[in-house]
């Protein structure tokens, strides 16, 4: 959905949540930053329904700067889904994604853009020295372990949002409408020429992270199940395992009928049911819940509803 506006060399993509107290600071650093290393650049900052007032700073710094522009989501849709507001709204021919928080550190960008130049479609950056909590990293590394068992993806859990990507990167990314989606799994999905930077993790300006326990185990959830249908094959596979085991089984305990004397009780049996009826259980339970994912995406509704822009 990009707008009839003329082009612009870069665009700065930075999905807010929580960040108000880092905005006025983020502004500052992005425009030393990027009047230095571009021509013509442009901030389009996208308010995912922060809970903490963050659109008025957004809207005074839209209309102070006419290279900011601000778009006011409805609601809370995600994180992702406001980097691909971003993205359909974004105008620039390299468009560098990055959070709110100043972890990522502006003064990075001119890295990005050397390293696309360099003949590459989308540069990622990889995290030394994360400011996260033990908790915060031993989970992404758990989520990165998964993601590589049921995604079959080579997924490094110390690369984060900050990264460049191409005008025609942008637009294929755009083209993609599952709802359930990862902006780096999707990257690494559509396989452009791809190379990354190094940088050093920084710490928060202002405030702590949005993503909670409860929201870090979901984003993981649905990264893990619903990207893929690879759980679902080996649902299938357990099933013919849990058959096979049942045959033998029953071979064993008919031989044993006739060879030596039954064994007391129904301890047997009782193990048999739970293990089969959990089996029947669990996955009845995940195919529900890809079906659920089928309903949601087949309504056809929108990634994202957007409730005001700001610009100058």
């Amino acid at each position: 959905m990009m707008q009839n506006r003329p082009m612009t060399e870069i665009s700065v993509v930075i999905p807010v949540y929580g960040c108000r107290d880092c905005l006025p600071a983020l502004h500052a650093r992005l425009q030393s930053v990027l009047s230095g290393c571009a021509a013509s650049h442009e901030i389009v900052f996208i308010d995912d329904g922060s809970p903490d007032g963050s659109w008025p700073v957004l809207e005074q710094l839209a209309h102070s700067d006419g290279n900011v522009r601000a778009i006011k989501l409805s609601r809370n849709f995600g994180q992702h889904a406001a980097i691909t507001a971003g993205l359909e709204h974004a105008r620039g021919s390299w468009i560098v994604v990055m959070d709110c928080d100043l972890q990522d550190p502006p003064e990075e960008i001119p890295r990005l853009l050397e390293a696309a130049r360099g003949g590459y479609e989308i540069v990622l950056a990889r995290r030394t020295g994360r400011r996260h909590s033990l908790f915060r990293r031993l989970s992404a590394y758990a989520f990165s372990s998964l993601m590589k068992v049921f995604n079959r993806a080579l997924f490094d859990w110390s690369y984060g949002s900050l990264s460049a990507i191409s005008r025609k990167v942008a637009d294929e990314f755009i083209k993609l409408r599952e709802r359930d989606r990862h902006y780096l799994s999707v990257l690494q999905w559509l396989g452009f020429r791809t190379t990354s930077i190094e940088y050093a993790h920084s710490e928060r300006h202002q405030g702590e992270s949005s993503y909670t326990v409860g929201k870090l185990v979901k984003h993981a959830f649905d990264g893990i199940f619903f990207q893929t249908t690879v759980l679902l094959r080996w649902i299938v596979y357990l099933g013919f395992l849990v058959s096979l085991s049942g045959v033998l089984l029953a071979g064993y305990f008919i031989y044993d009928y006739f060879t030596r004397s039954i064994y007391p009780g129904w301890t047997s049996i009782v193990v048999l049911i739970l293990v089969i009826g959990g089996f029947i259980i669990i996955s009845t339970g995940v195919a529900g819940l890809y079906v659920g994912k089928i309903f949601d995406q087949v309504k056809g509704r929108p990634l994202y509803v957007v409730d005001r822009i700001a610009s100058k």
